[in-house]
């Protein structure tokens, strides 16, 4: 039988005795862990996923589990801090969690993933998108239910010069292992493409209230467009200080910008900024059937990344179930040559754990709303 390369990393992590010892439910639950950032400034990131998660587990044990075993979750907050993830990922692999969904934000996930790739366990991200997650080879039990940055890069850029036919543009970035590589990947494609010129690269400090100096210097730059590399909180404070300077400069982020979050701190400033994301999935059966219960159980709709949260929870519980067992080896095998059925269609993961059919889309504020536009 051939295995995926991926498959054969991680049945080579394996002992023989280990392997052999290895029954196909060790324990009376499946433990599924669940971490990011629950708490904070990215929370509203964090927790989509936490819900998501216990909504599909809710389903599964409402269906009597898999092979009779219920399911549990284990949630721990990383807070988007990867000298925080390492803890959580620490404590999430003492708890004996058999697999992993999350964590949310890149940085915090390149920290946890050794930890958990030395304790044989897959992980699953809604959304970290840093490539050398999956191109580097270095994360044999890593998955993602979201395209890479180099692709959601290269719409952010194809859109800007061949929609927009934008020629001059500032690329700012956060510093951070997400932001920072989107932004090279930006600058890159931009200088590739020959339509343009990246007239400003320029980093800013997380966190900082006042970012009227970065402005200043898109602002002499003469940059028509600002592609961002970076999240919500910083992008909401730039955007502000641009418009209150009256600058019309089109203003066009990754999905760390597109969350309602962005509209709520930036308010009407908001208006007419763009922002990468996952395709608009709402018809879908089945985001209508946990969107439901996620409103009934919340009052409110859900955040950022919850289909993709749905679809790496389910895409992980289907593969338990066909595996018959909560060995990686087993899982991962799954994973890689059957379908399961998602939010995004019938996905499957490609050697390296990057889902085969999901990339990103374009999005507008519109009348207070991210609207798709492309």
């Amino acid at each position: 039988m051939i295995f995926p390369r991926k498959t054969l990393s991680i049945l080579a992590a394996l002992t023989i005795g280990a392997a052999l010892a290895a029954p196909a439910f060790a324990s009376d639950t499946i433990k599924i862990g669940v971490a990011g950032a629950h708490s904070g400034d990215l929370a509203s990131y964090g927790i989509p996923t936490m819900k998501a998660t216990e909504l599909v587990v809710k389903d599964v044990n409402a269906k009597g589990g898999i092979n009779g075993k219920m399911l549990e979750v284990l949630a721990e907050d990383d807070v988007c801090k990867p000298e925080v993830a390492t803890n959580t990922a620490t404590k999430l692999v003492s708890e004996n969690v058999n697999v992993v969904i999350g964590h949310i934000c890149s940085g915090a996930t390149k920290a946890a993933l050794p930890i958990y790739r030395d304790a044989n366990i897959l992980v699953m991200s809604p959304s970290a998108t840093t490539p050398d997650l999956t191109q580097s080879g270095d994360y044999p039990n890593f998955y993602r239910t979201i395209a890479a940055d180099d692709a959601q890069a290269r719409t952010l850029v194809d859109f800007t010069t061949g929609v927009l036919k934008m020629t001059k543009i500032a690329v700012i970035h956060d510093k951070g292992d997400y932001g920072k590589g989107l932004a090279e990947y930006v600058r890159t494609f931009i200088e590739q493409g020959g339509k343009a010129k990246a007239v400003l690269f320029e980093g800013v400090t997380p966190g900082a209230v006042d970012y009227s100096a970065v402005v200043q210097k898109i602002k002499r730059s003469g940059a028509e467009a600002v592609i961002y590399g970076g999240y919500h909180p910083e992008a909401s404070k730039i955007v502000g200080q641009m418009r209150k300077k009256r600058m019309k400069t089109a203003f066009l982020g990754p999905d760390g910008v597109k969350d309602d979050t962005f509209i709520k701190v930036a308010g009407d400033k908001a208006e007419g900024v763009y922002a990468t994301g996952p395709a608009d999935v709402s018809k879908n059966p089945i985001t209508q059937k946990f969107h439901k219960a996620f409103i009934e159980a919340e009052g409110t709709e859900p955040g950022a990344f919850f289909d993709n949260a749905l679809s790496a929870a389910i895409a992980m519980t289907n593969a338990i179930a066909k595996a018959e067992s909560t060995d990686s080896a087993a899982i991962a095998k799954v994973l890689h040559t059957e379908t399961a059925d998602t939010p995004f269609g019938a996905i499957k993961f490609a050697d390296n754990g990057e889902p085969i059919g999901i990339g990103f889309v374009i999005y507008q504020v519109k009348d207070g709303v991210y609207q798709q536009v492309q």
